[in-house]
């Protein structure tokens, strides 16, 4: 097995996300981790935000990442081999008001890691951009789109009962330049 400190995201994802399922912890991860990961590091995060379906008090996250070397911080769990934050935002896992179902699993020598799916990290990063007009989050999901299978027409569905609608038919052909 690898050295933590020698884990990239994805690795580094899939052994605390195994490791959390193996004490009955069903994380999915979320965020800009998802974007490094489906581009292949073209952005790089390095927070990983896992959202935590079995709703578990953070005491108890504690002692299960102190197992694997990771201490609090603030509200981040940190270790000192690793240049990764880990974070768990508050659930439900959603993106805007929609529930997210559609979990994608991908599995690694140091582990099984359960992801948004590329469309829902699309949806996720657009998200960012419609409410804030966060550009860096646009330019995520452009990266996402350009290198992965994402359902357009999904996002595009979501987009509309979001309410954003005309904002995402602005974008449509800049996300699908490549």
């Amino acid at each position: 097995m690898k050295s933590i400190k020698d884990m990239d995201v994805a690795e580094l994802a899939a052994f605390v996300c195994s490791h959390l399922f193996k004490k009955g912890i069903k994380c999915v991860l979320t965020g800009g981790a998802c974007i490094s990961i489906y581009s292949k590091n073209k952005y790089e995060s390095y927070d990983l935000d896992f959202i935590d379906n079995s709703f578990t008090p953070h005491k108890a996250l504690a002692i299960v990442m102190n197992e694997i070397g990771f201490s609090t911080k603030g509200r981040y769990f940190i270790n000192k081999d690793s240049r990764y934050l880990i974070e768990f935002p508050t659930g439900p896992l959603s993106i805007g008001s929609q529930q997210v179902n559609d979990i994608t699993k991908l599995t690694y020598k140091t582990g099984t890691l359960l992801i948004l799916s590329p469309t829902d990290s699309v949806k996720d990063r657009l998200a960012a951009y419609f409410h804030w007009d966060d550009k860096q989050a646009l330019e995520q999901a452009k990266l996402v789109v350009s290198s992965q299978k994402v359902k357009l027409n999904e996002v595009e569905n979501w987009s509309q009962k979001e309410g954003f609608i005309d904002k995402f038919k602005s974008i449509k052909k800049y996300l699908m330049d490549k």
